[in-house]
This record gives C-alpha cells, sequence and structure tokens, in this order.
C-alpha cells in the first residue's frame, strides 16, 4: 500500500547500476550494497523493504518474538529472531543485530526511526565491523544526539538558539536556580533522543521536581541517560522542520520544510508540507540555516533540523536536530516527487546526491495522519489489541497507506501504538485537507480506540483550516475538539435495520451450515426469519441510552420509531459485501443511506461518511453494577491501560494526600503516574515492580483517612 503514483522518482535504477556522475570509487562501493539488514520494526520497516525491492536490493528482517508473524518479516527476503518481546533484549541488542547481518551477509544496516537509528555506539559498531550504517557518521549523531552539544555547534554557525540552560551540573538545586533565571513556564528536555521522550513542561515553580524527575525517569528508558536541559517556553510556537540531505562529497541540499506544530504529550498527530502561511523568503531562510547546521557537523544522509517557529513574528529558533529518517518524510516525498530511502541508499553507497538545490522543486501540499491505537476523549491513552476489522482507503495517485499490521494482527503493549500513517497529496492546501477528510472516512478499524474521528475533528476546526496552527492547539480548542457527540435517530435507525439484518445472516449461516456445510453463503440478504410482529432495540452510545421500536409490516419492509417520539419511519434495506467490507444500504422514507458495518460481540460499529459510531447493546445490570463498582471507587486505583509496573511509591499503612502519586504504569511507550482521587491510609498494595497488568487491574486500595 505504498504509492509515489505521478510522482515518482526518476532515480528509480537499481543500485548496481552507478549513476554516470559517480565516481570509480563510488561505483565500487556501490556493487557492495547487493542486501540490507533493516534493523527495525512496523511500518517502517515495510516501506525500508519496497524501496529496497524497487532497486534489486535483497532484505533481511529482525523480529522480537512477539512479531513472529507479523508484516515486516513476512515481505523480507530472509528473517531472523532475535528476543524477546522487550525491545531492551531484541531490538536494542546492538550484538544480535550485528550478529544476523554478519550471518546474513548484509553489506548494510538500516536503522529506520527509534530504537538505534540515532546510536552512537551502534554506527560507530556497524563501522568497526565493516558494515555500512545507512545513516550520518557517528560523530554526527554525537554532537546533535546531545542537545547541549548541538546547540553550541548551532550558534557557532550563526544559526539562532532559544535560552537556556545545557550546562553539566545536573543536580537539582543547580537546575532549579536555573529555571529561575529563565523563568516559568519552561521546558525541561532530556539530552538525548527525541519523539517526545523525557520532554516535560513545568509550568511554576511548584511543578518544577515533580515534572525533573518525571523527565528523567523516561529518558532513562528510553535513552539509557538522566540528563536534561531547560529551555525557555514559547507559549504559542509553531514546530516547523526542515528535510535536508547531504553526501560523502561535501553537498547539502534542503527538501523544503514540514509544519509539525499539532501534538499531543509532545508527539505528533498531523503533519503536513509545507509549512502553511510561510513566506518564500522565510522558507529559503529556513532551508539555507537547516543546511548550514548540517555543514557544520560534517553531516551525511537524511536528516531533519527543527525550529521554534514564533506563531505572531515569524522569529524561528534551533531546537534539534534528528539524525534519521523521520515518521513524517512521506509529506516531503509527496511535495518533491522523491522517494528519500531510495536517496539513503545511495548517498550510504558513496553516490553523489541525485539533485542539486534547483533542480528541486515544490509541487502542491501534502498531509499526514498518524492513526493510533488509543482514545482521545480519555486522556489520548494508548490502547493495545486485535485489529478485528481493518479497511484502509485504496491507494491511488495521491493517496499514501503506510502501514506494518494487517486485519487480526496484535497492536502489542510492547511497542508504540500506531497502527498506520495515511498521507494525501493535493495541488493546494484546501484540495489536500479535503482528500485526507474523505480518506479519514473511508479508514474503518474495529477491535480497538482509534484516533481517526478525532483527527476528522481536527480537519474540521475552523483555525485548522485557516493553517492557524501551534503546538498548543489541542489545548486551546479542547472544548470544541471534544464537544459533546448527539447521536442523530437516522443513525439508531441504521443500527436497528444492521442488527436486524446480521441476525438473518446468522440465521441463515446457520441453517445452511445444516443442512450442507459446503453450500457457499450468499451475503446479500433482506430475508426476514423468525421475527416477531414488534420488537425494542436498545443501544448505549458513550452515555445515551437508546431504544427503537419496530414493527414489521410487509415483507423486508419495517416501521422503526426512535425513543419514543416523533413519527413512525418507513425503513427498508439490505447488506452487501463490496470489495471485502458489509455495506449497509437503508432507505428511510425514501432517503436512501449508505454505510459501512462490523459487529463485534455486544458492539455494532456503523461508518457513516460522517463518522464512526460504536452502538452497544447494553449489558444487563446486574454484571454492569459488579464492574463499574471497582472502576467508579475513589477508594481503588485502577490500571488505566495494559501495562508494566515500572515503580512503586507507596506501602501498606502509608497516608497519602488527593493528587499524591501511588505508581507508574509504561506501556507503548509512555511512562503515566497514577494519583490518590482522595486523602487516606494505603489499605494494601495488589501489585508489584515488574509486574504486566491488564487494563482496570485492581492495583493498590486506600481506605478513609482516620479522623
Amino acid at each position: 500500500m505504498y504509492h509515489f503514483g505521478k510522482f515518482k522518482s526518476a532515480f528509480h535504477r537499481s543500485l548496481l547500476i552507478p549513476h554516470a556522475r559517480a565516481s570509480h570509487q563510488s561505483a565500487s562501493q556501490i556493487d557492495r550494497i547487493s542486501k540490507i539488514l533493516i534493523a527495525n520494526r512496523g511500518e517502517i520497516a515495510c516501506r525500508i523493504t519496497k524501496t529496497a525491492k524497487k532497486l534489486g536490493v535483497r532484505t533481511v528482517a529482525v523480529y522480537s518474538e512477539a512479531d513472529r508473524n507479523s508484516m515486516h518479516v513476512e515481505q523480507a527476503d530472509e528473517a531472523y529472531c532475535i528476543g524477546p518481546a522487550q525491545s531492551s533484549q531484541s531490538y536494542l541488542r546492538q550484538d544480535k543485530i550485528i550478529s544476523v547481518a554478519k550471518r546474513a551477509k548484509c553489506q548494510a544496516v538500516h536503522p529506520g526511526y527509534g530504537f538505534l537509528s540515532e546510536n552512537t555506539e551502534f554506527a560507530e559498531l556497524c563501522q568497526k565491523e565493516n558494515i555500512i550504517f545507512i545513516g550520518p557518521p557517528a560523530n554526527a549523531i554525537r554532537d546533535m544526539g546531545i542537545k547541549n552539544t548541538s546547540k553550541a555547534i548551532m550558534t557557532s554557525a550563526g544559526v539562532p538558539v532559544i535560552e537556556g540552560y545545557h550546562g553539566e551540573d545536573q543536580t537539582n538545586e543547580t537546575l532549579l536556580a536555573e529555571a529561575k533565571k529563565i523563568g516559568f513556564p519552561l521546558m525541561i528536555k532530556a539530552v538525548r533522543g527525541g519523539g517526545g521522550k523525557g520532554m516535560r513542561i513545568a509550568r511554576r515553580e511548584s511543578d518544577f521536581v515533580e515534572a525533573l524527575e518525571s523527565a528523567r525517569t523516561e529518558s532513562e528508558k528510553a535513552f539509557g541517560d538522566t540528563a536534561v536541559l531547560l529551555e525557555k517556553y514559547v507559549v504559542e510556537p509553531r514546530h516547523v522542520e526542515v528535510q535536508i540531505f547531504a553526501d560523502k562529497h561535501g553537498n547539502a541540499v534542503y527538501l523544503f520544510e514540514r509544519d509539525c506544530s499539532v501534538q499531543r504529550r509532545h508527539q505528533k498527530v498531523i503533519e503536513e508540507a509545507p509549512a502553511p502561511g510561510i513566506s518564500q523568503r522565510l522558507r529559503q531562510e529556513l532551508g539555507e540555516a537547516a543546511v548550514r547546521a548540517a555543514k557544520a557537523v560534517g553531516y551525511v544522509g537524511a536528516g531533519t533540523v527543527e525550529f521554534i517557529l514564533d506563531r505572531n513574528d515569524h522569529s524561528f529558533h534551533f531546537m534539534e536536530m534528528n539524525t534519521r529518517l523521520q515518521v513524517e518524510h512521506p509529506v516531503t516525498e509527496a511535495i518533491t516527487g522523491l522517494d528519500l530511502v531510495e536517496w539513503q541508499l545511495r548517498v550510504a553507497s558513496g553516490e553523489k546526491l541525485p539533485l542539486r538545490q534547483e533542480q528541486i522543486n515544490l509541487n502542491g501540499h501534502a498531509f499526514e495522519a498518524r492513526i493510533y491505537a488509543e482514545n482521545p476523549r480519555n486522556g489520548f491513552l494508548p490502547g493495545a489489541g486485535q485489529l478485528l476489522y481493518l479497511k484502509p482507503p485504496e491507494a491511488t495517485d495521491n493517496v499514501r497507506v503506510e502501514t506494518g499490521v494487517r486485519q487480526n494482527d496484535e497492536v502489542s503493549v510492547h511497542y508504540d501504538p500506531m497502527i498506520a500513517k495515511l498521507v494525501v497529496w493535493g495541488k493546494d492546501r484546501s484540495e489536500a485537507l479535503n482528500v485526507l477528510v474523505s480518506k479519514l472516512s473511508d479508514y474503518n478499524i474495529a477491535g480497538l480506540d482509534t484516533n481517526i474521528e478525532f483527527i476528522k475533528d481536527l480537519c474540521a476546526h475552523p483555525k485548522f483550516q485557516r493553517g492557524e496552527v501551534h503546538t498548543g492547539f489541542i489545548e486551546e480548542n479542547f472544548e470544541q475538539l471534544f464537544s459533546e457527540l448527539r447521536t442523530s435517530s437516522g443513525v439508531l435507525i441504521q443500527g436497528t435495520l444492521a442488527s436486524i439484518l446480521h441476525e438473518d445472516m446468522e440465521s441463515l449461516r446457520a441453517s445452511l451450515e445444516t443442512k450442507d456445510p459446503l453450500t457457499p453463503f450468499a451475503v446479500e440478504t433482506g430475508l426476514r426469519l423468525n421475527h416477531v410482529l414488534n420488537r425494542t432495540f436498545r443501544f448505549d452510545v458513550g452515555k445515551e441510552s437508546n431504544t427503537v421500536e419496530v414493527r414489521y409490516t410487509e415483507p423486508d419492509v419495517y416501521l422503526m420509531r426512535v425513543n419514543g417520539l416523533g413519527p413512525w419511519r418507513r425503513v427498508t434495506g439490505t447488506l452487501k459485501r463490496t470489495d471485502g467490507a458489509l455495506e449497509l444500504f437503508a432507505e428511510i422514507d425514501g432517503v436512501v443511506a449508505k454505510a459501512r458495518t462490523v459487529k463485534l460481540d455486544n458492539k455494532l460499529h456503523i461508518f457513516t461518511k460522517d463518522r464512526e459510531w460504536q452502538l452497544v447493546v447494553p449489558t444487563p445490570k446486574f454484571v454492569t453494577a459488579i464492574t463499574s463498582q471497582a472502576e467508579q471507587n475513589p477508594y481503588t486505583a485502577l490500571s488505566p491501560m495494559p501495562g508494566l509496573v515500572d515503580k512503586i511509591f507507596v506501602s501498606k499503612g502509608d497516608t497519602v494526600k488527593k493528587g499524591d502519586s501511588l505508581l507508574v504504569i509504561v506501556a507503548m511507550k509512555m511512562e503515566h503516574i497514577i494519583k490518590a482521587s482522595i486523602d487516606g491510609t494505603v489499605e494494601d498494595v495488589l501489585c508489584s515492580t515488574g509486574d504486566n497488568v491488564a487494563k482496570h487491574k485492581l492495583l493498590v486500595k486506600l481506605a478513609k483517612a482516620a479522623t
């Protein structure tokens, strides 16, 4: 599901055939790259494999025990297991990856993004073992990966840098003193790494120490380092980054900028290129500053220079450099028509850059929406589970779906919760945004929560449509983005009709299986089987409870009334299988409405063109009372998601105040602090550090404080 369409690169010749411009030395290096190891998983491993195959390069995958049946393993030419599910014992094991590369006779390693992609030691180990690291030199990773070092280099190179503290003294006392000098609010950042890990905002002095400790903990787990730096926090900044490329011959170019301002938990949700509202002069200034940054560290390969851009006066400051391919690189490919992974392979082979700066053209506008397994209406908490139903939009000339999962695959608690990236192109921003919303409506997933509807609501916001974005956009517009949903009577009628037709399908299936199990099953049906003349259907949608009364009249025709209100409405329709999906065609009072539908246990998913609706058949009250009692009990602390108990701060008998931290759960690359909801004493701690816990698992019991 990877597509360049009419914007395909002109450089699709095999790496085994050197460019006419390449030197004799380059040609000999190119001849050596016939096989690469991809030291990653998921969608980025699949994406690299596609370009490698296009270029005639064989691919070797590595996988953890949890990924044994994954898509990236299936697509590679060879695959090797490198350990248990935990990334620290598999994807982060440099020794195992190098061992596989040598055993499989790979000439190069592509690290993708995340994991070892910005690891200096791994780049050095590849060089030591005479394996080409498809990335920058180790010294560039080191210099740009340590944020205080990178800022010093940028200052010398004439790249504007934001005010802050980048010193080596990491005591709480010194950091607090420096924080007071900078002023609040301020940003605490892990010195190493990226991706929003180890990053916290301290809005006031009283928040500082807890935010500092939280940033340190997350940084140590992600990067093996607790060092942080402090930066002045720009209240309404834009996050604008520039894609750069450099070769081993001293050439460097920029491939224009991307706007990645809309974020939650300091992680990007949607990206676009070019950045809206940027003048041609500012675009050139940003690009030239990024190239100076790359040349200052002797950069080679693909990199991204990130800037904080003041949304009002458009002044910009260097934030950090990501010394790898970015998650959002496809939007740059869409507006330039270039394959950046192909460029990576060519540059790593010793070729010169395929194009000079003046030959790189910007065409149209592109968006990338990150499809995550998470619940935006519950604090964007990630969720693991099985993709019981997965129907992505079709790839076309202006639509790409980058993914590493298929229907029935698991979104694992051990890794990032991203399901896919939906990338669209249009001749301008308005057209691209329209395409994005349309294709999001065609992206249907059931079995776990996703952020698809949230992204659609985001795209519909007037300020986003005008390009008025900044990193606090979600918080600023929270009420509008999370407004209360009202279920229309039309949706409830569609759900009722779908329920009836699903029942018919199951009855017909059972009947056919009884008579002859080999008889093919016809999905299209409007047949009524064993229906009573009057029925009432009950559905919960969010906090709403609804009833739909049904009267059966002539064959295949129903009269329905919602919540006992309004007139009875005449309804008829069918379910048809179209392109692997069940399409509901419902005619309500002469108006035809079409939707996809999926029924999983007691939940019916209705995918209309406007949004997805989840209609839940209520559980019996005695079961609901048992399960909800603990969830609503302020004297219990439950796990908000499946994960690993990382730290426990309390013991049996301790006294706690409302808001005190009880323990930390880590899941899907996210740290979540569980706090006391009341003043009280700890009656019992029902977990231990290192335990894997399920969602809603009871972890700590509190008792009312003695008076």
